[in-house]
């Protein structure tokens, strides 16, 4: 159902070229079917040199041949690029968007098309282990949701929601997460050059550490039902890791946590602009 059918990516970014290099790994179609417009003749040729696909400079041209339309451009420039696209998606294209905040229905009301998925990926895509959230207007048919469910997890994991309002969720959740990730190894790497060792074997006891964590939760967290309960496996009473939890309890560290991913819901719907119906901030 998806071997043959044609991909046109309107802004061939660094995501973009993460997608399309899942679907061609994957077999989904064949390079020579998808399609990359930008307005950078460098990016397009060197997309074109790498994976074998067809580069174009003219938005309108790569959505009419498509079946599937990707949007991959940045949040501040879509409406333009929608209004660009105006009567150049065909009427059983389907529209993936991969755009923050931008909801199904300013796509369509732009756009003048009704079949859109909606989806929010993060950037470990880059490698093929992403997640990605999405949702779809209900003109998508089903045939269209499996062809969104193979692109989307060509590079990693996907997850389906009805309710729209999860992906602005997912956006401060998971889009957003590994920003708090990094942030929270370069501080552990930080402190570890602080007690004296040189960064680069702090980089390698953090970047071990949070693997084998990560790979530990997944052999043996579904069992205990709780990541708490890992926890205080490695939490003995008055021990080292018992003083850690308290300072980082006492400074706040789940509420500012929190708070950040509140944050970034709250700017995720400004970027959709609906800023003035923005949910209070609650009680944490």
């Amino acid at each position: 159902m998806v071997k043959d059918i044609i991909i046109a990516f309107i802004g061939p970014g660094v995501m973009a070229e993460a997608m399309l290099s899942g679907i061609i790994k994957n077999k989904l179609t064949n390079p020579s079917n998808i399609l990359t417009s930008g307005p950078l003749e460098d990016r397009n040729q060197e997309l074109k040199d790498k994976y074998g696909i067809q580069p174009f400079s003219d938005n309108n041209k790569a959505a009419a041949l498509a079946d599937v339309v990707i949007l991959s451009v940045k949040p501040q420039r879509l409406e333009k690029v929608l209004e660009g696209l105006q009567g150049s998606v065909k009427k059983d294209t389907l529209v993936l968007s991969i755009i923050a905040g931008a909801s199904i229905a300013k796509i369509s009301s732009i756009l003048k098309h009704n079949k859109i998925v909606r989806s929010m990926p993060n950037t470990p895509a880059q490698i093929g282990e992403g997640i990605t959230v999405w949702c779809c207007s209900s003109e998508v048919e089903e045939k269209q949701k499996t062809i969104a469910r193979a692109i989307l997890g060509s590079f990693g994991h996907e997850i389906y929601v009805e309710e729209e309002d999860y992906l602005d969720k997912a956006t401060a959740l998971s889009g957003t997460g590994p920003a708090y990730v990094y942030l929270f190894m370069e501080a552990m790497i930080d402190a570890g050059v602080h007690l004296g060792f040189s960064r680069r074997i702090a980089e390698k006891l953090v970047t071990e550490t949070l693997r084998g964590s990560v790979d530990y939760y997944d052999k043996n967290g579904l069992e205990s039902r709780h990541v708490a309960s890992l926890r205080n496996q490695v939490t003995s009473p008055g021990g080292t890791s018992a003083e850690a939890l308290y300072y980082l309890e006492k400074a706040g560290f789940r509420t500012a946590i929190s708070r950040a991913i509140w944050a970034a819901y709250q700017r995720s719907l400004e970027l959709g602009q609906d800023a003035d119906t923005l949910p209070p901030e609650p009680d944490l």
